[in-house]
């Protein structure tokens, strides 16, 4: 009799899992993205734009939140702050709105740059992840910042600290509009399949009310430079976030995910770039991932509809919004020699 009930579990359990396989495994882009049109490219003439987040507001507008900075591509590191642009359509075009966030200054964890944003919405309340850094004890000035632009970690140690102490914060806030208060402490420190540090947040919330974090750091053990992607738990938005012992993609060096909770197939997908291209993972209980069965979404050129390609040096920060349960836009930070901007790309329902 507990045989056969162990096996009706096990039989179960097993058509169960097959079910939800074949739910994940159905989402494809193939054929969905729309040619890319001027209003869909977010340039700015003083700034580099990157890593965009959308959220759709009750006043009805897109809100958008990203990075923005000047003078020099690599100053993001060092002066890097995190604006807000509104759209009648999350496909733009955006008007810049006001500036949200910035580093704090000495003595602040998030003291130099806010970078790399999420906008979220949970349980009433509107969170900003971000990335910041600091540099500790030492005593610098803001021409120190500058003199580590274009250089290597080896060429200077002032950047080397920097992308050490680069760590995960949240800001929170009960309007979309700010003001927004700061947690005095990062969220969550490298540990497990990560080093060095913790950054480009993820967040979702799972069906069973908890929250699913995906953080970037350096692969352990590994002399080559490659960073691993890992993935944290909490009952709470703010934290803590338990660090789980699996990676979620430690076989190829992947960067800028971005998770949301499938209602319809109830699995997890996490959307990323593997530098040529834009990847795919899914996950049946946000612990466990693997590649989608449609692991290419996107190679590294965007059509437009007046002919031109886009081709861009750089293809990073992938954010799918979706509305209504439907991917609406996927938004992508693109660098063209001296300059970067946001391409949203517009995505038709799935027939």
């Amino acid at each position: 009799m507990v045989v056969n009930k162990v096996l009706l579990l096990v039989v179960l359990f097993g058509g169960m899992m097959v079910s939800c396989q074949r739910r994940i495994e159905n989402l494809s882009f193939e054929n969905r993205f729309d040619l890319v049109t001027e209003d869909n490219l977010f340039k700015d003439p003083v700034y580099f734009n990157w890593g965009s987040s959308i959220l759709k507001g009750e006043d009805g507008q897109y809100h958008l939140f990203y990075s923005r900075w000047k003078e020099d591509f690599s100053a993001w590191l060092t002066f890097s702050e995190i604006a807000h642009a509104i759209s009648d359509s999350p496909n733009g075009p955006w008007v810049y709105k006001e500036t949200v966030l910035k580093g704090r200054g000495k003595g602040h964890w998030d003291a130099i740059t806010a970078h790399n944003p999420k906008i979220k919405f949970f349980e009433g309340k509107y969170y900003i992840y971000y990335i910041a850094t600091n540099l500790g004890d030492m005593n610098y000035t803001e021409k120190d910042l500058f003199d580590t632009h274009g250089k290597s970690m080896n060429q200077s140690p002032i950047r080397k600290t920097l992308r050490e102490n680069q760590r995960t914060g949240v800001a929170f806030s009960s309007s979309i509009n700010g003001p927004w208060e700061r947690l005095d402490t990062p969220i969550i420190q490298p540990s497990g399949p990560i080093t060095t540090l913790t950054v480009n947040p993820a967040i979702t919330k799972g069906k069973d009310d908890k929250y699913y974090l995906i953080v970037k750091g350096d692969k352990p053990n590994e002399k080559r430079f490659i960073r691993n992607q890992a993935i944290a738990i909490s009952d709470s938005p703010f934290g803590p976030f338990e660090m789980q012992a699996k990676p979620v993609i430690d076989y190829l060096d992947t960067e800028d995910m971005s998770m949301w909770y499938d209602q319809k197939r109830n699995c997890f997908y996490g959307i990323f770039h593997a530098h040529n291209y834009i990847g795919l993972v899914n996950s049946i209980d946000g612990i466990n991932w693997q590649k989608a069965k449609n692991f290419e979404v996107l190679k590294k050129e965007l059509p437009m509809k007046n002919g031109k390609i886009i081709r861009p040096d750089r293809m990073e920060r992938p954010f799918l919004f979706f509305e209504n349960g439907e991917p609406k836009t996927l938004s992508l930070a693109v660098k063209e020699g001296n300059t970067s901007y946001t391409v949203f790309v517009p995505i038709r329902k799935d027939k």
